[in-house]
């Protein structure tokens, strides 16, 4: 079950065998996809290892830690019409990447299409996919899925072409949270985003992390972003309320303090949503204020 649709895409640092075993199940895949990896500047081998046991897989080195751009570096090497992303420590289920695909054929304006996430070795579901099952953005009935207002990327395949036409990844975003940003401007761009629950990913959680500074970049990602696209009495009431119920700790002060840093690019590059997209985006702060599965801003 060949299929010449979608490209995936991995971004890997320091965990060898962690995308090792993520190679080894992508490419058993039937849909037997087109496979890039960038290594961002890993120390362990991790490159070298890619090259000798996937010879198949392309293997891009920058040189340095990209962040989440290294995915965009990678989709300039795109000639598929989609592409996936997953991280090193996840992989898609087969059949999933061809269903995905299946959706965007059949849906024009359909941008991103976000799978089901299962956590291993135990086969749990993570809490998020509930929040995307239930999301209270409201689609077009054409929509195959619940609307999203924004993806994840270690779960999703998107429309090339619109990832493209969006910017792809904010370099100054880095890692963390980086999906919000690019997901309300394919929004704005008139695409969509669903969640398709017949579609899988796995996602054995690696524990080769620094979930302190995922967390400080997270928290400041949502500070700029909000900046950047939310109204001015929106993004006051949001910082605020981030200020009262984030952990008072270093990490939360280190992220406020890198955002207020960065508030002279983000004044100047500052673009106000459309308010049918700030309304979608003020759904959705009410979901995240009951999270339980909020994964960077507490």
């Amino acid at each position: 079950m060949s299929d010449d649709r979608t490209t995936v895409v991995v971004i890997t640092y320091n965990r060898r065998a962690e995308l090792l075993r993520t190679l080894d199940r992508m490419t058993r895949l039937p849909e037997r996809p087109p496979v890039i990896v960038t290594d961002n500047a890993s120390t362990d081998g991790t490159a070298d290892a890619v090259a000798r046991h996937f010879p198949d897989v392309r293997l891009l080195r920058p040189g340095r830690n990209l962040g989440a751009v290294g995915r965009n570096l990678a989709v300039h090497q795109v000639r598929t019409p989609y592409v996936a992303f997953c991280d090193d420590d996840s992989w898609w289920a087969p059949g999933s990447l061809a269903g995905a695909a299946d959706l965007l054929d059949r849906h024009e304006r359909l941008a991103a299409v976000t799978a089901r996430i299962v956590v291993e070795p135990d086969g749990t579901e993570d809490p998020i996919v509930a929040e995307l099952r239930d999301s209270p953005v409201r689609g077009p009935a054409w929509l195959p899925g619940p609307a999203l207002g924004s993806f994840l990327a270690a779960a999703t395949s998107l429309r090339t072409e619109a990832f493209r036409s969006a910017g792809g990844f904010d370099a100054r975003l880095w890692l963390g949270g980086e999906e919000e940003l690019l997901a309300v401007d394919l929004a704005t761009a008139g695409w969509w985003l669903t969640y398709a629950e017949d579609l899988t990913v796995h996602h054995h959680p690696s524990v080769l992390r620094d979930p302190t500074l995922r967390r400080t970049h997270g928290l400041r990602n949502t500070l700029w972003f909000t900046w950047l696209r939310r109204p001015v009495r929106t993004a006051t009431r949001r910082t605020l309320h981030l200020a009262r119920t984030v952990p008072r700790d270093t990490a939360s002060l280190r992220a406020f303090g890198q955002a207020a840093a960065g508030l002279p690019w983000v004044l100047r590059e500052r673009r106000v949503v459309p308010q049918e997209i700030e309304g979608r985006l003020r759904l959705l702060d009410e979901t995240q204020r009951r999270s339980t599965a909020r994964r960077y801003t507490g």
